[in-house]
C-alpha cells in the first residue's frame, strides 16, 4: 500500500482546505455557464501549481506522485479547475521533450509563470485515437511549411496563445513523418471554430481548428524532421498518463462523498436512509473501488518517478487509467441511484460528476484502445487491418 511522505500529505491537506474553500463554491457555476473560469487559473497560478511536476529549474517537484495529488484533491470538488493545471501540463511536457533550446527558451518560462496559455491538437475527424490517420498535412517551402487541414476537439483552443499541431509532413505530395508544428495566434490563415456544445468538462472549450495554407516557419517545427520529435513527445505524454487517473480517483471520491452526505440527512420510513443494509453495501462497495483505484494510481506515479519506461510502463498506465475511470463512471453511476429523483435534477451536484466520469471513460484513448494495449502486452501485438469498402 502507497503512503504519503510527509510533504506530499501537507501539500495534499492545503489543498484539501483550498478545494473546499475556494473551488468548490464556483465549480456549479462554471459547469451551468461553460465560461472559462478565469478566476479559478488565477488561484492555481497563485498557489504556484503549474509547474509541479516538472524539474526544479523550472520551480517544480520533479514527481508525479505530487502532481497526480493535486489533480486528485482539486478534481474531489471541481473537475473544470482541475483541468486547467492538466491542459497547462500538456505543452510543456511537449516542448521540454522535443524543443530545441530556443524553443524551450521562448515558451518554458512563460507556461511555467502561467503567463501564456497552450494546447495540444491531435484528433481529426475521420481518424480519433488512430494517429496514423491524420490528414493534416505541412508541406515544405522556401523558410518552412504550409499547413492546411482541421482538427476538431482542442482543449482550450479559443484561449490558447499557441497550439501544438500534428501534421505530416508532405514532400513531393507524398508524407514523409508525422511532426508537431507550433502554430501560434493571430498567423494567417488559422482559424478557431465555435465551442461545442458538451455533456461534461464544460468550463473549458473544446473547438474545432481551421488550417488553410498556415504558414509556419522552420524554428516552429517541434523537433528534427523525420518525426523523433513526435516520437519524443508522444513518449512524454505517456508519461503523464497517471494524471487521468487521478482526475477519475478524485471524481470518484467527490461522487461518495455526496452520497454519504446525502444518505445521512435523508429520512425514509421513519429512519435515515443510510441505516439500510443496501444503502451501506453500496456504499462499502464504492469505497473499496474508490481506494483500489487510488492504489493504483499511486504506483503507477511512482514508477513514472522512479524512471520506468517502455512496455512495463505502458502496460501500467493502460490498466491504470482504464480501471480508475470505470471506477469513476461505476461510483458515479451508483451514486446518483442513491440520490434517487434528486440526482437527475440539475440542483444538486451529483449530476455534474456523473456528465464528467463518462468524459474519462472516452478522452486521452478510450478504455476500449486501453484493453488493446493490456492485451498487446500480454498476448504480443495483435495485426490489425482495415477492411477497405
Amino acid at each position: 500500500m502507497t503512503m504519503l511522505n510527509e510533504d506530499l500529505t501537507i501539500m495534499q491537506d492545503m489543498l484539501r482546505r483550498v478545494a473546499r474553500e475556494k473551488v468548490a463554491p464556483r465549480a456549479a457555476q462554471i459547469d451551468a455557464s461553460g465560461q472559462y473560469p478565469y478566476d479559478m487559473f488565477e488561484l492555481l497560478k497563485g498557489l504556484g501549481l503549474f509547474t509541479l511536476p516538472f524539474p526544479e529549474e523550472f520551480g517544480g517537484t520533479g514527481s508525479m506522485l505530487s502532481a497526480c495529488v493535486a489533480v486528485e484533491e482539486l478534481n474531489r470538488v471541481c473537475y473544470n479547475t482541475a483541468y486547467l493545471l492538466v491542459l497547462q501540463w500538456l505543452p510543456f511536457e511537449a516542448i521540454h521533450a522535443a524543443g530545441s533550446k530556443e524553443q524551450k527558451q521562448r515558451f518554458l518560462p512563460r507556461l511555467s509563470a502561467a503567463e501564456i496559455r497552450g494546447a495540444v491538437a491531435f484528433t481529426e475527424p475521420q481518424s480519433g485515437s488512430d494517429l496514423s490517420g491524420i490528414r493534416t498535412a505541412a508541406k515544405r517551402v522556401d523558410g518552412g511549411y504550409r499547413l492546411n487541414g482541421a482538427k476538431i476537439w482542442c482543449s482550450s483552443a479559443d484561449v490558447a496563445d499557441f497550439i501544438l499541431v500534428a501534421a505530416k509532413s508532405m514532400e513531393e505530395g507524398k508524407p514523409t513523418s508525422t511532426n508537431f508544428f507550433i502554430v501560434e495566434k493571430g498567423m494567417q490563415g488559422f482559424t478557431v471554430g465555435n465551442h461545442e456544445d458538451k455533456m461534461g468538462a464544460r468550463g473549458v472549450a473544446a473547438c474545432a481548428l481551421f488550417f488553410d495554407d498556415v504558414f509556419i516557419p522552420e524554428e516552429n517545427r517541434l523537433g528534427p524532421e523525420g518525426g523523433d520529435g513526435f516520437k519524443s513527445v508522444m513518449e512524454a505524454l505517456n508519461l503523464g498518463r497517471p494524471i487521468i487517473s487521478a482526475r477519475a480517483v478524485g471524481l470518484a471520491q467527490g461522487a461518495l462523498d455526496l452520497a454519504m452526505e446525502f444518505v445521512k440527512d435523508r429520512q425514509a420510513f421513519g429512519q435515515s436512509v443510510a441505516e439500510f443494509q443496501g444503502v451501506r453495501w453500496m456504499l462499502a462497495d464504492m469505497a473499496m473501488q474508490v481506494e483500489a483505484a487510488r492504489q493504483m494510481m499511486y504506483r503507477n506515479a511512482e514508477m513514472v518517478d522512479r524512471g520506468v519506461r517502455g512496455r512495463e510502463l505502458a502496460a501500467m498506465s493502460a490498466m491504470t487509467k482504464c480501471f480508475s475511470t470505470d471506477v469513476a463512471m461505476k461510483v458515479a453511476t451508483d451514486a446518483v441511484q442513491l440520490f434517487g429523483a434528486a440526482g437527475i435534477s440539475n440542483e444538486y451536484p451529483i449530476n455534474r460528476y456523473f456528465r464528467n466520469a463518462k468524459v474519462l471513460q472516452i478522452i486521452e484513448g478510450t478504455n476500449q484502445i486501453q484493453r488493446n494495449i493490456i492485451a498487446d502486452s500480454m498476448l504480443g501485438r495483435l495485426k490489425r487491418t482495415v477492411r477497405q469498402s
